[in-house]
């Protein structure tokens, strides 16, 4: 291993700083949802592809993004996609209609899709020789993200109090040249020695998840008989299969669909969807729910999401506590089974719900994911020789993503119609996801090996 002569908290930090601004555009935009629709008079279809813009080009380009970090070397790219992210900011925060900010919301996520895949790359490349030091540097730098994610609505509360919406997106600038400024000291990755990039499978991958997506989005607001939407269904599954046939024969795959035969591999892809699929859905429809039904202000509505700042900070670092003493298993278990609980205590929600009673919630939900998603990163980098460390994030992030993305389009599409459809829409959504995480938490227990580091 390459000894980094700024030290592991200075690699942790730096890197840590493009999982901070990634994911805190994630969250902080749910915020400023209402105030959005108000400035441009938009409806929630809109409002949906200005939440899923950022993440659909960030899900359907982390895979190309991830093979680059190991072609090109992940120091370049994750300077790179620093300044990408820094200068969409910049056209989000000066948008003058819907189109420019959802516009500059994809080139974002182009931004986010070149830097975290190679920010994980330099953490897994660093500390390779050292599994236990890579699983509390991972667990660090999924901490970041994880408390940036929860501490977005506080953040953007308050900057919707003092400002308005296009502050949320000019406070990423200092943190974006920061990255940039610290990565100079960065010790680069091990290049792969293969060659060739899969243009036409990245183009098919990309029509197929984003032709799904608008079909959700667009469901509510076209009806589920319109040609537009079961055909965009038809089209998605079309352009999957005809993505998984050019993945088998193509020189240098964007996806190598070898890295499926490892059955811990596909267990944390599956754990890695499902969470972020309930978790990114919930936040878009609690921060409806709390601003529409609750009747908060913007600002209230960020201070209701205070715990979730705490709670992910606390559990991360329990998961790494948890992965030095018990290995992966453990804390994924723990994560699930807290998560669960935490989706079915959201059955108390109502028109009138008191804010105490949903703070059981609020608190359980990050716990959950909290504990679960460092062991599940680590987990998914032991699967894989540190050379392909850079895919192998970038199939997980990319997973995630869409995930994440397919949450907000079809949560959204559930609570769309006013405050009946919102309560309603977080009552099936406790139902569903609690019984379905407390059912992976078995598959879990009954078919994870406890992985092997490389």
């Amino acid at each position: 291993m390459k000894k980094s002569k700024t030290g592991f908290w200075f690699v942790v930090l730096t890197t840590s700083l493009a999982f901070v601004v990634s994911q805190l555009d994630v969250s902080i935009v749910n915020m400023a949802v209402p105030q959005i629709g108000k400035s441009f008079s938009a409806d929630i279809s809109t409002l949906q592809w200005i939440v899923d813009a950022y993440t659909i080009s960030f899900a359907v380009l982390m895979l190309s993004a991830g093979g680059m970090s190991d072609l090109l070397g992940s120091k370049r790219l994750f300077q790179l996609g620093l300044l990408i992210f820094g200068l969409a900011s910049v056209g989000c925060g000066l948008a003058w209609s819907p189109l420019a900010l959802i516009s500059f919301r994809a080139l974002q996520g182009v931004g986010s899709a070149t830097m975290i895949p190679s920010s994980l790359s330099i953490l897994n490349n660093t500390f390779a020789a050292e599994p236990k030091l890579r699983a509390r540097a991972v667990a660090y730098w999924t901490a970041g993200g994880a408390i940036s994610i929860a501490a977005g609505p506080v953040l953007g509360g308050l900057l919707l109090n003092m400002a308005n919406w296009r502050w949320i997106f000019l406070v990423n600038i200092p943190i974006c040249l920061t990255g940039l400024l610290l990565s100079i000291d960065l010790i680069d990755s091990p290049k792969s020695q293969k060659r060739g990039f899969d243009i036409p499978g990245q183009f098919v991958w990309m029509l197929s998840l984003t032709a799904f997506i608008a079909a959700v989005i667009e469901w509510h607001h076209l009806g589920p008989h319109s040609p537009l939407i079961y055909g965009g269904m038809i089209f998605s599954v079309l352009m999957l299969i005809l993505f998984i046939w050019r993945e088998r024969i193509a020189a240098a795959p964007i996806l190598p669909l070898d890295l499926f035969k490892s059955s811990n591999f596909n267990i944390f892809i599956g754990l890695g969807m499902s969470l972020n699929c309930v978790y990114y859905g919930l936040v878009f429809v609690l921060s409806l729910y709390l601003q529409q039904v609750l009747h908060y202000s913007a600002f209230g509505a960020g201070m209701a999401f205070l715990p979730l700042t705490g709670s992910f900070l606390v559990s991360n670092i329990a998961s790494s506590f948890l992965m030095e003493h018990y290995g992966i298993r453990v804390p994924i278990l723990i994560g699930l089974v807290i998560f669960a609980i935490g989706c079915a205590f959201l059955l108390l929600a109502k028109a009138d719900t008191p804010y105490w009673q949903l703070l059981f919630s609020f608190f359980c939900l990050p716990l959950g994911m909290g504990v679960a998603v460092p062991a599940m990163t680590t987990g998914t980098l032991s699967t894989v020789s540190t050379n392909r460390s850079g895919i192998a994030s970038a199939v997980l992030n990319t997973t995630r993503q869409a995930a994440g993305a397919m949450g907000v389009a079809v949560f959204g599409t559930m609570a769309g119609g006013g405050p009946n459809h919102i309560v309603s829409a977080i009552i099936q959504i406790a139902v569903i996801a609690s019984a379905f995480m407390l059912i992976y938490a078995l598959l879990v227990f009954k078919l994870l090996k406890e992985p092997v580091h490389k």
